[in-house]
């Protein structure tokens, strides 16, 4: 069964996405990653793709709508697609449905992991990272491994890049675009909300069992 994966900057979308590329087989499909492999083809759409993108200009609805049925077509993936990054508005989701229909192909689960701000701005805030190890704590949640740290606490330092601000403005950005898009498939049997400020390992457990039912 195809997948939707929603989740806010900060989420862990990533990292479950890869979980479940492992775990069950899927592939994981970006429309992003399409764009830039088009062009890495050096393809005559490729080639439309690298013009509009090196003037600021974004890529037409139309042509990520050939690339999504591209993938779809293909037998390779069938059934076994994690849709990341689209849908993003209700005409893309409506044109989603559509697409597979196509191919006798339907979207099986629906996944939202659910962060709330207050725990983005912790994950940023608290992040820390070992100048000797490179291991990643956070001072809000992992208090005790702070503590027993091998390389010893004086080592964790915070990331000069973890910008806040820019990090909050994509996430209301995010939550703002999507919420038409989350109403939309709330109303469905095979959607799933799934607390994403769990621990990661929890978040998968409760992804597998939504994946194998």
């Amino acid at each position: 069964m195809n997948i939707i994966l929603f989740g806010p900057p900060g989420a862990g979308k990533g990292t479950q996405a890869q979980f479940i590329v492992k775990k069950h087989n899927y592939f994981q499909l970006s429309t992003g990653n399409l764009l830039r492999q088009e062009v890495k083809l050096k393809t005559s759409l490729g080639s439309e793709i690298e013009k509009l993108i090196s003037n600021g200009k974004f890529v037409l609805d139309k042509t990520v709508n050939t690339l999504l049925r591209q993938s779809i077509a293909n037998l390779k993936f069938r059934d076994r697609i994690i849709f990341d990054g689209y849908p993003r508005n209700l005409d893309q989701a409506e044109n989603l449905e559509l697409i597979l229909g196509e191919f006798n192909q339907t979207i099986g689960r629906i996944i939202f992991l659910n962060v709330s701000k207050d725990i983005i701005k912790k994950r940023i805030m608290g992040r820390l990272t070992c100048d000797k190890c490179h291991m990643t704590l956070n001072e809000f949640f992992d208090e005790d491994q702070i503590e027993l740290h091998p390389c010893g606490k004086q080592f964790l330092k915070k990331r000069k890049d973890d910008n806040l601000d820019v990090v909050i403005k994509r996430y209301d950005t995010y939550m703002s675009a999507t919420k038409p898009v989350l109403d939309f498939y709330a109303k469905k049997a095979n959607f799933t909300e799934i607390d994403g400020a769990a621990e990661i390992e929890q978040i998968s457990n409760k992804i597998n069992d939504v994946l194998i039912v």
